[in-house]
């Protein structure tokens, strides 16, 4: 596999020096580095495992340990970070407000433990989804239990996919990584939309002689 090249590359040469323990490596992090794509990893591991150089059972193991590992440093990161310190620095943010965040922990409150499962199914939510988790105290045992399940599940499609299509593994990356692009594009969207509507509430309470919301 020394012909690839990039990140496939990257995740070749820690199969090729570790084994499946590299592919968790790897998958380990993408948890950590959003960018580096488990859909490049995965597929490319289940590869390395058709063609004998891997064992299949220790990649689905390995890779799911990693990406426990690496959920595990961001919920720590999170943890760390804390309520106080969110708060004093939202404060400080223009556009955003304490109430937002009050508002998205009622909402992980409620929906938290289905985020934290079904987030893993999904492009930067799949990493970032950690955070709040660490954030708000889910109890470790939970949000263990839910991102080794939702993980998983996550890695044993794409390896085996990876395992079924051997030398035409890429395909799964294109497939999944053009998904991983509208994702990305929604969340912009949704982002830019959220700037403008905050915007012109902003600009009614002025011209309106109202003082800004907290």
């Amino acid at each position: 596999m020394s012909d690839i090249g990039g990140i496939a590359g990257f995740a070749a040469d820690l199969m090729d020096w570790l084994g499946a323990p590299g592919a968790g490596l790897a998958v380990a992090l993408e948890n950590i580095f959003p960018p580096i794509p488990s859909e490049v990893i995965l597929p490319l591991a289940g590869f390395t495992a058709s063609v004998g150089d891997m064992n299949l059972a220790a990649a689905l193991v390995c890779t799911t340990l990693g990406s426990i590992v690496g959920a595990l440093a961001l919920y720590w990161i999170g943890q760390w970070f804390g309520r106080d310190r969110l708060y004093a620095v939202v404060a400080r943010m223009p556009l955003v407000k304490v109430t937002d965040v009050e508002k998205t922990e009622a909402w992980f409150a409620k929906h938290g433990t289905k985020a934290v499962f079904f987030g893993r199914f999904v492009p930067i939510f799949r990493s970032l989804i950690s955070i709040p988790a660490g954030l708000e105290r889910m109890p470790l045992r939970l949000f263990l239990t839910l991102t080794a399940l939702g993980s998983a599940i996550w890695n044993t499609l794409f390896i085996m996919l990876g395992y079924g299509l051997g030398s035409r593994w890429e395909t799964v990356s294109d497939v999944v990584g053009t998904y991983s692009k509208v994702v990305l594009v929604l969340v912009l969207l949704a982002a830019v939309v959220f700037v403008v509507v905050r915007i012109a509430q902003v600009r009614r309470r002025r011209q309106a002689g109202l003082p800004e919301e907290p």
